[in-house]
């Protein structure tokens, strides 16, 4: 979050939430078979349960891992209810382990609510809940570059993966190259300390570097979007708050599907009622159901997918360097979704 604040959106910009399962029906009917809900923070989202529940649903149409990412301080008390409705993974933001630079980070306090959420995973896995834990950790030079080894320490006892992300340029981080530790300099921290430090092997699409100290229960991981980017393998698609497509994080060519998918209802925001009358989840489920993903006959939804399938199609082959991404207009993080 920028130290300003942002301008919240209007209420009727952003996307209901039979909106946003139309858009997952739609997607899973294509092939996707992994959505994550990022934010802002989702778990603010009054119905982040009810709308994880309508999602999880679709994993009869070939939804294989619903996954969040979260800042964990509230995420404790939803918990049990969202593995109830599916969940598979969460990605949890945390960039120091002291409480005090804690507060002086996130300008406010929660550093017990976050270790509280990490523990309560850890325990639910315990009895089979399967939870996929990731701890991102955003390397500072001169903030938290000092806490890289107690952050790897978090894995000798733990089930999980720490991953440490490189600082990266976008509107009102006050981003400065000085700031930016990179993946080589984490790496040669970490192997000072731990020499036997190995190299795992990654999935074809992964965006981090996977590594694991030998008899620690947990990995270790590398995302160095500034100095070794990954955009040739990246498959990701981001959907913004607004409705808008976004093919790469680092980009600011966005297309909206909101507009498109309201067309149907007159320009007006699609609510639970407006969802049944058109009948827009019907045609998307008989054909994602009878195994015919290309059935899809609605003039709106290959509308949708075209834009969608053009937009893929204009990716670029790598972002631009740092450098030219500090000087490129984009949207604060919190507005993206990371």
């Amino acid at each position: 979050m920028p130290e300003e604040g942002i301008d919240l959106s209007p209420q009727p910009q952003l996307l209901t939430s039979p909106e946003i399962v139309y858009l997952s029906s739609l997607f899973v009917s294509q092939g996707v078979t992994k959505i994550r809900l990022t934010g802002g923070e989702p778990t603010v989202r009054k119905d982040i349960v009810p709308l994880m529940q309508e999602i999880g649903k679709l994993r009869q149409d070939g939804l294989r891992e619903l996954c969040l990412t979260t800042n964990g301080i509230s995420l404790h008390r939803k918990l049990d209810q969202m593995v109830e409705a599916g969940l598979t993974g969460v990605n949890l933001s945390l960039d120091t382990l002291d409480p005090f630079q804690f507060q002086i980070m996130t300008r406010r306090g929660g550093f017990e609510a976050v270790m509280k959420s990490i523990d309560r995973i850890l325990e639910m896995n315990q009895v089979g809940a399967g939870i996929k834990l990731k701890i991102n950790c955003v390397v500072m030079r001169g903030l938290n570059d000092c806490e890289i080894i107690p952050f790897v320490e978090l894995c000798r006892l733990k089930p999980i993966e720490v991953r440490f992300i490189e600082y990266m340029p976008f509107d009102g981080n006050k981003w400065n190259k000085g700031k930016m530790f990179s993946y080589q300099e984490m790496l040669a921290v970490i192997r000072e300390k731990y020499p036997t430090l190995v190299k795992l092997d990654d999935h074809k699409n992964d965006t981090s570097k996977t590594y694991q100290v030998p008899g620690f229960k947990g990995h270790i991981g590398f995302i160095t979007s500034m100095t070794h980017n990954f955009c040739g393998t990246c498959n990701r698609l981001r959907i913004t708050s607004d409705g808008n497509l976004k093919v790469c994080l680092f980009g600011n060519s966005e297309v909206s599907l909101r507009d498109i998918i309201r067309q149907k209802n007159h320009g007006q925001p699609i609510d639970e009622e407006a969802l049944k009358r058109l009948g827009l989840l019907d045609n998307i489920q008989t054909a994602s159901r009878r195994g015919d993903n290309r059935g899809l006959t609605s003039e709106q939804e290959l509308e949708i997918l075209d834009i969608i399938g053009m937009a893929v199609k204009r990716k670029k082959a790598k972002h631009a360097g740092m450098d030219e991404l500090k000087n490129m207009k984009n949207r604060p993080m919190i507005l993206i979704g990371g």
